[in-house]
């Protein structure tokens, strides 16, 4: 029962990405196909109706999961790369080094993750690979700040200062003793930032900022849905309950994580 939460949060996820697979093998419509007659309700040949031009909103939905998959994944990477880096880079640099590294964090932090992936996607045209790239960019200061203290920590510990004293380089001691040591707080994190990257996708797609057409994101279908929720409402709550879904998930997976990282905590929630 300890760790309900995580595995809890690994069932809704797990719910998502195979609904992903299959999008990659079947989905039951092509996405152009506009036979299915405008907005037809939730039948035995559309199970969760069509959209304003008769698509099918089951396979879209399908297809959104990839791509809400995609995003999550593509952004975490992009953020750990360049946000480990500079945290690392932190810990182990002179004071003015790092007193100019944090400061710099601090500004990009006060921007929200949205705001930072708005300005950057506006300056090149909409399309999925740059709302990943404007997504994990705007989450990398977050990553950062997080790695620079873990790290930070760890590099002011007894064996840290036996290992440089014994003639470890510093990239041995950041294979040996700091990554292994924030890894398991570091991914508690990522798993937070990877919800936030979806809410971003889809916020950016609502924009019209996102995955152009004939990507299927869960945002843009919300988008489309606005103007004809009450004549099908299957069409903003099939996408809206699809991101609950998956950001819960992921949500529970970081709480379930956290637990395991801390012993401590774990006892607490238990008594």
């Amino acid at each position: 029962m300890k760790r309900a939460t995580l595995w809890i949060g690994l069932g809704l996820v797990s719910v998502v990405v195979l609904v992903a697979l299959v999008s990659l093998v079947w989905l039951p419509y092509p996405l152009d196909d506009t036979s299915g007659g405008r907005l037809s309700q939730p039948s035995g040949e559309h199970l969760l109706g069509t959209d304003k031009l008769g698509r099918d909103l089951l396979s879209q939905l399908m297809v959104g999961a990839r791509i809400a998959l995609l995003v999550g994944a593509g952004s975490v990477v992009i953020a750990t790369l360049i946000g480990v880096t500079l945290g690392l880079i932190a810990a182990f640099a002179a004071p003015w080094l790092d007193d100019s590294i944090s400061a710099l964090l601090d500004v990009a932090i006060a921007f929200p993750v949205l705001l930072t992936a708005m300005l950057i996607v506006a300056l090149q045209p909409p399309s999925l690979g740059s709302a990943i790239l404007a997504i994990g960019l705007g989450m990398s200061a977050v990553v950062a700040r997080i790695a620079r203290i873990l790290a930070k920590r760890v590099v002011g510990s007894q064996y840290v200062t036996a290992a440089r004293t014994s003639g470890t380089r510093t990239l041995g001691i950041v294979r040996r003793h700091v990554l292994p040591n924030i890894a398991p707080t570091l991914a508690v994190t990522l798993a937070l930032q990877f919800g936030a990257a979806v809410l971003a996708e889809a916020s950016l797609s609502y924009l019209g900022l996102g995955a152009p057409p004939p990507n299927a994101s869960w945002g843009r279908l919300l988008q489309e849905a606005q103007g004809t929720v009450l004549e099908a409402p299957v069409g903003a709550i099939a996408p809206g309950i699809a991101l609950v879904v998956l950001v819960l998930g992921v949500n529970f997976v970081a709480d379930g994580l956290r637990d395991a990282a801390d012993p401590t905590r774990r006892r607490r929630r238990s008594a």
